[in-house]
């Protein structure tokens, strides 16, 4: 049997008379398209598995409008564009009308490469990076960025979410860039600018779920979700089921214009774990092949919460096909020795041990027991590139799912920075760490409806219940918790000058981790990628840490200095909670 004929993208599209309108409904007897303004009203006609198509004669770009779907008015579901917010009408979207161009040598650059120390990761909000919280407003920071050495720019989630103000995972509409940030002409002015300085942007993509409001949106056109399959958020996306088929399409077509059309150069995907698919080939092997035959060279970044190699093997080896995967692990077991919080997730983590593993591999769990989840967890990546994992001190989860949204304590930040950006994996930034920022990043929110809002904030506060430390969870909905949450720009000039120094040594050091030693008792750790050494005192007390003679190329305090151990042997006796990179001597 012969597949069935390839379908025309659904949404509205620009024709040569104006725009065609292609919409899966298969549950509604009619379906019109009905033009604000005007008011006219076109008729959709049926065609097969539940599409309609009508025909815009004369429409053009910026026309707004809604489909009818046995007389109740609705958005568009694959809308590119919603100007006023979740509730208003869509717009049409000519690509070219926004500058949209197509990617390549003759347009935007197919992949902006790195040097030879690898990528750098910055991952930022748009909301509350800049003071104007726009698109717009993260432009005048590039220059900074490039001059760090930041190579990728990481995009929390830019598709239209409820409200003027969240994080951007409880999105609505998969391909209209956010209204309140400057809407899909904005954000394809700023990958340009970004372009225009060498960098990549990535955008930060959720297809395993939608915000509340989207359920009922969805659901009036077909079966979006299913009840087989529960995420953490309720029903599942409907992958596998009666009427997946145009729910796949929809998120290929999602994916694809991010990349195509805005000219992203890559796609971080969300919580991968969530899109639960039992067809033989899974949604996101589908989606890796698409993107990367859409545009070659686009970087797909899994966030798996999985701890499982396969997400970044080829199909044909039983993966997925994405280019690097989240590595939570490296986070746990750093935070822990920095801290001494083991909490929540946290439990798991607290030896040296743990960071030595993740200087290799960074998922620690690779195969063995979790008490946390109560069963053996992960399987092993030896055959994995290390610079295939992102890892991180800090993101939007380490730190905005924390009851206040604090940041690492100061004093553990110059420590924190030397192991992360000493890592043979590729390091990611969250915005304003790199200079000290004190702004604590919180979960805000900004839903419409009243009965959200109260669960929201009512959800949030049972979460954290005897987790705050005694302080008031922050109210998600109060715009104070989005205030809060922006950059303040404050530099602290020694870490700031730490990171910059760290992230210029990253190309030098170019080898693998190639041994490790540490002591529980001294809680101090050495790493060796080749001629370089990472020496670090995670104690209370002064340590002096076994380490071959060199250079100190960078300390993050004016302490180490050298001594002998009771052997004979040089060591580094380095102050509490502090470390230094090594070069070169007996060791070399």
């Amino acid at each position: 049997m012969s597949a069935p004929p390839a379908l025309p993208p659904l949404g509205a599209r620009p024709a040569a008379h104006g725009f065609d309108v292609h919409v899966w409904a298969p549950r509604p007897a009619a379906v019109a398209v009905v033009l604000e303004g005007t008011g006219e009203r076109v008729d959709a006609e049926r065609g097969t598995r539940g599409r309609w198509h009508a025909r815009l004669p004369g429409a053009g770009h910026g026309d707004r409008y809604r489909l009818e779907l046995d007389g109740d008015l609705h958005p568009d579901p694959w809308s590119r564009w919603q100007p006023e917010g979740i509730e208003g009408p869509s717009a049409l979207v000519d690509p070219e009308a926004i500058g949209a161009v197509e990617p390549g040598p003759a347009g935007r650059p197919a992949a902006c490469p790195a040097g030879g120390g690898g990528d750098v990761l910055y991952e930022l909000h748009v909301g509350t990076f800049s003071e104007p919280g726009t698109f717009a407003g993260v432009v005048p920071h590039l220059d900074a960025l490039v001059d760090l050495g930041v190579t990728v720019v990481e995009l929390m989630p830019v598709n239209q979410f409820p409200g003027e103000r969240g994080w951007g995972y409880d999105g609505i509409f998969w391909s209209a860039a956010q209204h309140s940030y400057g809407g899909p002409a904005e954000l394809v002015r700023l990958v340009d600018a970004a372009h225009e300085r060498g960098l990549a942007i990535v955008v930060d993509v959720v297809f395993n779920h939608l915000g509340p409001t989207g359920d009922t949106l969805l659901s009036a056109f077909g079966p979006f979700f299913t009840d087989r399959h529960r995420t953490p958020w309720g029903p599942a996306i409907n992958l596998d089921g009666p009427g997946s088929d145009a729910v796949r399409d929809t998120i290929l077509q999602a994916a694809a214009w991010w990349v195509r059309d805005v000219g992203a150069d890559g796609l971080r995907v969300d919580a991968c774990h969530a899109l639960v698919d039992q067809r033989p080939r899974h949604v996101l092997a589908e989606l890796t092949d698409h993107v990367h035959a859409v545009r070659p060279g686009v970087r797909l970044v899994a966030e798996s919460g999985l701890n499982d190699p396969g997400v970044v093997r080829a199909e044909h080896a039983g993966g997925w096909g994405f280019d690097a995967d989240w590595a939570d692990d490296f986070h746990h077991a750093l935070r822990t020795l920095l801290t001494d919080d083991r909490r929540g997730w946290l439990v798991d983590f607290g030896e040296v041990a743990h960071l030595a593993k993740a200087f290799d591999r960074p998922l620690v769990h690779d195969g063995t027991w979790s008490g946390y989840r109560d069963r053996t967890f992960g399987a092993p990546a030896s055959d994995v590139d290390p610079a295939r994992f992102v890892v991180f001190s800090q993101n939007h989860d380490q730190v905005g799912n924390r009851p206040r949204g604090d940041r690492l304590p100061r004093a553990a930040r110059p420590l924190a920075a030397l192991c992360t950006l000493f890592s043979p994996s590729t390091p990611m930034l969250f915005m304003g760490e790199e200079h000290g920022e004190d702004a604590p990043f919180q979960f805000f929110t900004d839903h419409l409806d009243p009965f959200i809002a109260d669960a929201t904030r009512d959800g949030r506060r049972a979460e954290f219940a005897g987790l705050a430390d005694g302080g008031e969870v922050p109210d998600p909905q109060a715009r104070s918790t989005f205030e809060a949450s922006r950059l303040t720009r404050r530099v602290d000039p020694d870490l700031a000058d730490l990171y910059a120094r760290l992230v210029a040594l990253r190309p030098r050091i170019g080898s693998p981790t190639t041994a490790t030693e540490f002591d529980e008792v001294g809680r101090w750790l050495r790493v060796e990628r080749g001629d370089w050494r990472l020496v670090a005192n995670f104690g209370t007390e002064p340590a002096s840490v076994p380490c071959p003679s060199g250079d100190v190329a960078v300390a993050t305090d004016d302490a180490p200095r050298w001594t002998l151990t009771p052997g004979g042997d040089p060591a580094l006796l380095l102050a509490p909670r502090s470390g230094a990179v090594v070069h070169g001597g007996d060791g070399s």
